[in-house]
């Protein structure tokens, strides 16, 4: 390679501009627009960095499953062939002084543990220096060791046997592979000599220091099979399937459904051969699902010691074991299975008392007024008071609409703008995220939610609120804590950033269940454990037909990442909605566990004429008659860590088109629901083997795939054959619901003994009814209700 040559002010100008495109922050890239993602896969292709191999393990103490692993030192470099330049990677030697005080190639601590029958975990550190040793807020406690793994010593390394599977610690070239109970390999670490078979230098299991500040962060590389399918990492609208794809994890406000950025990142995913993996840290993480390199999985991790967690198992387990670890969604109040009314704004007392007096007056079932922006003085400016100007008597407004059976909910944020009058008590008091000079780094004041003193002041303010009588808080934004911020906790952003979700929805919902005893906010960003706070809801979604598509794309996708609990605003929020998506959204907005109408005004029925009202009142029935199913379905999901609204490859792992299908879903375990993502009355949907029953027409289908029209709902239904689905008459509220009177829809062909669920509210647990058939009538022969509960059949 010969350099360019280049007069010396332009050599300058170019080192300034080199420079500058560095950031100085541990493991930054440079961001260009505020809160812009951090990618962590630049710093593993920059030449002035030193990259260390995994190469063999220097020292193994089988009973504890701990041991030292050596990393050989490399660099990148350009590497050419007729005209084309390549990166490369190639060994390096120390460039330190004086040498004998610091490693060519460093051995560092590496272990392998087991915390549970189906979980694996493997740690690494890059220096000498040790975790902190405080308690991880996405952990629901310090996983404890299992002992139902066996070892055994193998030829060249060290087994581990469970049963569900084991692991294989190879010791030169250092490898840890793991396999299934059968004895398929599921995955395992790359090393230099796995990519041998490639003219295409790929980088192995390894970790990064970077030349501007001595940081590290860790690449985990490991394998990707033939025809493996990666689902998970959070609230992820883009194709629901990630192998191939390159996803950033970092809370960022995306403004929309359709990009690539995220609300909800988790570090968390699961495959198709039958493995999950949780990267359990608060760094920014750069995932390369093959995108790069197709064998290659690179979690390439910010933080400088690596801990991942391995899970085994189907869909189902892979989710029990993970949200055991990270904290299972508890139940969320009944009434907020009701739906939800709203827009951006209410702006006053009259507003909300005029809602709720049109949908009792119209016969349209709902149980909660949602006030966004505009309850304060100031449309946006959150101070916390009701405007006097426009609410007269804030508390018996919302005793009087709790007596109406409405429950009221608030939006908040945790950004104050300088014109707020809290703004100058937030900075004077030192609530506020710092820069490194002790001023705030944006223009608004954002609050630290790691300092103790931020926390008791912010908890004083929604204490108010909830002493008002409110039932609900809105945990909005919280995507936008400051990268550069210097944090009460002594950390930067570059770890407080993902960290704060989780901080900001635990202050709210645990007030929340402390005062009102109920589990319940309303929030919009999370991270890894945010799913102990429900319930979450997906964003501002564009009215479109795209958006209501990729709307549920992300639902799925955090479904599949722990989350039990979802939500979204039904028609979009960006612009006033088309009658015609309003028609063909509302059904897949009713068909989930929590049901919020809300964006650019107007949302309320009535507003859209008389026939409209008239679809919109029925379908709001249907949920408030399937409360039953969705209630007890919900209770039997919190309990496994099982999203409502389930990718059908969650409830039919062993049917591969379930794999395929992003744009259907279960609802709970029995009900199969196909929205209609654009106008016209069929579309191709997919049923997993077996027969299924249309519930609006109740024509019946095998499994495989079907032109299938909808019925008076724009909507497929579908219910699996056999299924039992418990009902109520429809009720203008869920506290008015009469549970002593239970309607059961049995589905053709029900076998003469059948068995459903059934929790109901008050119940300590989910209890079994069975049936039987004799002719073509039902009875209840198993009533665990002693008696008290009227069936009738249908």
């Amino acid at each position: 390679m010969h350099p360019i040559t280049l007069p010396g002010k332009w050599r300058l100008v170019l080192f300034v501009l080199t420079f500058a495109l560095v950031d100085i922050k541990a493991g930054a890239q440079h961001s260009k627009l505020v809160n812009g993602p951090v990618d962590i896969s630049a710093d593993f292709r920059d030449f002035s960095n030193t990259i260390f191999f995994a190469d063999s393990l220097a020292a193994f103490d089988p009973a504890s499953g701990t041991g030292r692993l050596k990393w050989k030192r490399y660099e990148a470099f350009s590497a050419h062939n007729f005209d084309n330049s390549m990166l490369s990677y190639k060994r390096s030697y120390s460039n330190e002084f004086p040498a004998i005080e610091y490693a060519q190639d460093p051995v560092l601590p590496f272990s392998v543990e087991f915390t549970s029958p189906r979980t694996i975990r493997i740690r690494a550190n890059t220096s000498a220096q040790m975790q902190a040793s405080e308690p991880s807020l996405m952990l629901v406690g310090e996983p404890v060791q299992d002992k139902s793994w066996k070892y055994a010593k193998i030829s060249g390394g060290h087994q581990y046997t469970g049963p569900y599977g084991s692991v294989i610690i190879y010791e030169n070239p250092w490898k840890v592979l793991v396999r299934d109970a059968t004895g398929k390999v599921l995955t395992q670490t790359r090393s230099t000599t796995d990519g041998k078979a490639s003219f295409t230098p790929t980088l192995p299991f390894s970790f990064v220091r970077r030349a501007s500040d001595y940081s590290r962060s860790v690449a985990a590389v490991f394998s990707i099979s033939p025809d493996e399918k990666i689902f998970g990492c959070g609230e992820s609208f883009t194709k629901l399937d990630k192998n191939g794809q390159k996803v950033v994890l970092w809370t960022h406000d995306p403004n929309g459904v359709e990009t690539q950025t995220m609300y909800k990142p988790i570090p968390f995913y699961m495959s198709s051969r039958g493995y999950g993996v949780f990267m359990h840290t608060t760094s920014p993480i750069t995932c390369d699902f093959g995108a790069t390199y197709g064998e290659s999985n690179a979690m390439q991790i910010g933080d400088e010691n690596l801990d991942l967690f391995v899970f085994l198992g189907q869909p189902k387990d892979i989710l029990d074991a993970y949200t055991d670890l990270t904290g299972k969604a508890p139940m969320p109040p009944l009434w907020s299975f009701g739906l939800w009314m709203s827009r951006i704004t209410y702006f006053s007392e009259q507003d909300g008392r005029n809602v709720a007096a049109k949908l009792r007056a119209n016969r349209i079932p709902s149980d909660v007024i949602h006030f966004d922006t505009g309850w304060f003085e100031t449309d946006w400016r959150c101070d916390y008071r009701f405007a006097p100007s426009r609410f007269k008597d804030p508390a018996l407004m919302i005793a009087d609409l709790k007596k109406q059976g409405f429950h009221t909910s608030l939006w908040q944020l945790p950004y104050f703008v300088p014109k707020n009058a809290l703004y100058p008590e937030i900075v004077a008091k030192g609530l506020a995220v710092k820069n490194a000079n002790g001023t705030i780094p944006y223009e608004d004041a954002v609050l630290d939610f790691s300092n103790s003193n931020t926390i008791k002041w912010y908890e004083d303010k929604i204490a108010g609120l909830l002493k008002l009588g409110v039932s609900a808080i809105k945990v909005d934004f919280g995507e936008a804590a400051p990268l550069s911020g210097v944090y009460a906790s002594g950390r930067t952003g570059f770890y407080e950033h993902n960290l704060y979700p989780l901080r900001y929805n635990k202050i709210v919902s645990e007030l929340t269940r402390k005062m009102n005893g109920e589990n319940i906010i309303w929030a919009r960003s999370t991270w890894a454990g945010s799913q102990r706070y429900p319930i979450h809801w997906g964003g501002d979604a564009e009215t479109t037909n795209k958006g209501m598509e990729a709307q549920l794309r992300g639902g799925l996708s955090l479904g599949m990442s722990g989350f039990t609990f979802w939500s979204h605003d039904i028609g979009g929020f960006t612009m006033k909605t088309p009658e015609d998506l309003y028609r063909r959204w509302l059904p897949m907005g009713l068909l989930s566990s929590h049901t919020r109408t809300h964006g650019q005004a107007p949302k309320e029925p009535w507003e859209y004429g008389e026939a409209f009202q008239d679809y919109f009142r029925k379908a709001v029935e249907l949920k408030y008659r399937l409360m039953p199913y969705i209630y007890t379905q919900s209770k039997l999901a919190s309990e496994k860590g099982l999203p409502m609204v389930r990718a059908l490859l969650v409830e039919f792992p062993e049917d591969p088109g379930a794999w395929l299908v992003d744009n259907q879903y279960m609802l709970g375990s029995d009900l199969l629901v196909a929205p209609l993502f654009e106008n016209g009355k069929t579309r191709q949907v997919y049923l997993p083997k077996g027969k299924w029953v249309d519930y609006q027409t109740k024509k019946v289908y095998e499994g495989g795939w079907h032109e299938v029209a909808a019925g008076e709902l724009e909507v497929i239904m579908m219910v699996r054959e056999g299924a039992v689905l418990p009902q109520v008459k429809v009720a203008q509220s869920t506290r008015e619901i009469d549970w002593n009177n239970i309607e059961l829809l049995c589905f053709a062909n029900t076998p003469q003994k059948a068995a459903f669920k059934l929790y109901l509210p008050g119940r300590e647990k989910v209890e079994t009814v069975a049936i039987t058939k004799s002719g073509s009538k039902y009875k209840v022969s198993q009533d665990p209700f002693g008696g008290k509960i009227k069936w009738a059949f249908h």
